[in-house]
């Protein structure tokens, strides 16, 4: 990156985003998107998804700045040295995950998820589901509210909420995580290659209706979700020196 880099800011709809991307583009300036070195995203980490969704085309690294509600993919907001920020920071590149979901209609739905794809019942009956790894079935029938396979990176979120596995970054593994599970009652999830194949079969799918979500964008009335890594749409996330990614999944594993 340049020692003047060409910034573009891109904020959420909150009001502390609002008044920072004001703040910002009139001390830094605001470059197009397609004469940006770097994306800043000032929100939440709802807002950095959603701007990490926007580069798979343009391959842009995005710094997050803390503006809105949760902050954990966020840098520190301050207005001061931005571009000796931008130029120290730390690269961190991370991989989406693909979900084909196939509803009970014969619909097939692709979407691309950072954190996690989800599976969760839609009714007060428990969804039932089969998994299946590679071609192979591992479980043949989960009695649960649901079942996610989370990315390294979005394993501090969804997925650790329903008591998943906190993953390093580059690990090259995927959580699968049972949510509420009722039977098997011993069963807490499994770690899976990151090139692995994961199938989950929804069982009774009209009489038990389960949606499925790549991160917020939720197909309802699904049969079948296939879920793998897409490592052909890498995004490249930067933060500042000392508070990478990879340390603050760290961190957050000796977290009480």
């Amino acid at each position: 990156m340049s020692a003047d880099p060409r910034i573009h800011f891109a904020a959420s709809g909150k009001p502390e985003a609002r008044t920072a991307v004001e703040t910002m583009t009139r001390r830094y300036g605001q470059a197009p998107l397609d004469g940006a070195d770097v994306v800043v995203a000032l929100g939440g980490d709802g807002w950095m998804l959603d701007t990490l969704r926007e580069r798979f085309s343009d391959r842009l690294p995005v710094y997050g700045m803390h503006r809105g509600t949760v902050g954990f993919l966020m840098n520190e907001y301050m207005e001061d040295g931005l571009p000796e920020r931008l130029n120290a920071a730390v690269k961190q590149v991370i991989h989406p995950l693909e979900m084909s979901a196939t509803g009970v209609d014969g619909t097939t739905t692709i979407k691309l998820a950072i954190n996690e794809v989800s599976l969760l019942r839609q009714s007060p009956q428990t969804a039932k589901l089969r998994i299946m790894v590679d071609g192979k079935e591992r479980l043949a029938e989960l009695s649960a509210d649901g079942a996610l396979v989370a990315t390294p990176a979005g394993s501090t979120a969804y997925n650790l909420s329903a008591h998943g596995p906190i993953l390093p970054i580059g690990a090259n593994v995927m959580a699968l995580t049972p949510i509420s599970p009722f039977r098997p009652r011993r069963w807490r999830g499994a770690l899976v290659s990151a090139d692995a194949r994961v199938e989950i079969e929804v069982l009774e799918a009209e009489r038990r209706p389960v949606s499925a979500s790549a991160d917020t964008q939720e197909v309802r009335n699904v049969a079948h979700v296939v879920i793998r890594e897409d490592r052909s749409k890498p995004m490249t996330m930067l933060f500042d020196e000392g508070h990478a990614l990879d340390e603050r999944i760290l961190r957050e594993q000796f977290s009480l």
